[in-house]
């Protein structure tokens, strides 16, 4: 098992980054299901026991709502795929320079099916994220950011910490009002408690924003005018020589040998730009968090199960694309389930988290008691 220790935090948003990839090159919604459950797995069996843990919850419900959303969209705007008509609603063409986009129209099956499948993909991205967010400490990954980077990682912590603490203010809020008789549910409910809630999460962040550089956080040291330029430059180009390389790698009708080279040539120049402005950087860091082999497996499995899903497209292997016109039950490619499988290894090949972490135990329920008649005498 290991020592308990926390891991490191870029380990778990590697891994889930590697998911949320996996996740984006396909349609097939076995697929989808069964990451969503590895998600769900290392999250139920990593998740330590603190404020920002509980945002797993809000990003699954946030995914529902996406797949409500676009199946509504498709309902609205329908497009003209399919011939099974399930239901017969009536339509308006819009006029050609609004690019003769249709309002309302028969709903076919093909057309619902293609419009859930959407739903479920971007859906199954954010619950990746938010395993991200429920696994890895906002504060953690601040202290791992480089010093290169500090203007960048005060903008971080702020985006960061805005959603745990926004799903912790959800909770306090709601137990206040549980206490004092009042309802949870609702839209009165949510109405009286969506402004305290926005409010409270944008203050802790800013706050803890403004704490950091109140304390000197990215303080640097002299260095002359053309080493700033060269960091620059090379970190500029090197981050766009990389978004270059993860969209050919994300996007399915990019050549995944495009994608490959100028991925690991943007990180290799983006890597040596923060080196070189690192050094001129006098930021220390007080017992950092190191990256052993728990780090090393946690992340490579995500690497593994974007790599796995990236040759499988490139292969051309059927059953990442599901097929909605005509309508047919989705292949499970043995390469992308595989990649699946190794997605799950880190809820055992994690470090186990120390035992002022782990969440206790929930109490068993206990059965409720019938209640006895009462008579009422005269």
């Amino acid at each position: 098992m290991g020592d308990r220790r926390w891991l490191h935090p870029g380990a778990w948003w590697v891994w889930a980054l590697g998911l949320a990839a996996a996740a984006s090159r396909t349609t097939n919604p076995l697929l989808l299901l069964l990451i969503i459950t590895a998600a769900a797995v290392v999250v139920s069996a990593r998740r330590p026991d603190a404020p920002w843990a509980r945002s797993f919850g809000f990003f699954v419900r946030l995914g529902l709502i996406v797949i409500v959303v676009r199946v509504a969209v498709q309902v609205l705007f329908g497009a003209e795929i399919g011939t099974t008509v399930l239901i017969e609603l009536p339509g308006i063409g819009l006029p050609t320079w609004l690019a003769g986009v249709r309002l309302g129209g028969d709903l076919t099956l093909e057309s619902l099916l293609m419009a859930l499948y959407d739903g479920l993909r971007l859906a199954t991205i954010l619950i990746c994220v938010g395993a991200a967010n429920s696994l890895a400490s906002p504060t953690r990954l601040l202290k791992s950011v480089p010093a290169a980077l500090y203007e960048l990682g005060v903008s971080v912590v702020v985006t960061l910490t805005f959603t745990p603490q926004l799903v912790a203010d959800v909770d306090r809020l709601a137990t206040a009002r549980r206490l004092r008789g009042r309802k949870t549910s609702g839209p009165r409910a949510i109405a009286g408690a969506a402004i305290p809630v926005l409010e409270g999460a944008l203050e802790r962040s800013v706050m803890l924003a403004a704490a950091m550089d109140s304390r000197g956080y990215g303080r640097r040291g002299t260095v002359s005018a053309s080493a700033r330029r060269t960091s620059s430059m090379l970190l500029l180009g090197g981050l766009v020589a990389a978004c270059i390389g993860a969209y050919g790698l994300v996007s399915a009708d990019a050549p995944v040998l495009l994608g490959l080279p100028m991925l690991g040539l943007g990180i290799a120049v983006a890597v040596s730009g923060v080196w070189l402005a690192g050094r001129a950087s006098v930021r220390t860091s007080y017992r950092p968090d190191p990256w052993r082999a728990p780090e090393w497996l946690v992340s490579g499995a995500g690497v593994v199960a974007a790599g796995t899903f990236a040759l499988a497209g490139w292969l051309a292997m059927p059953g990442l694309a599901a097929s909605v016109d005509p309508p047919a039950w989705p292949q499970l490619p043995l390469l992308a389930l595989a990649g699946v499988l190794i997605a799950m290894t880190p809820a055992l090949t994690a470090s186990p988290l120390p035992l002022s972490a782990v969440p206790p135990p929930r109490a068993p329920r206990t059965p409720r008691t019938p209640r006895s008649p009462v008579e009422v005498t005269a």
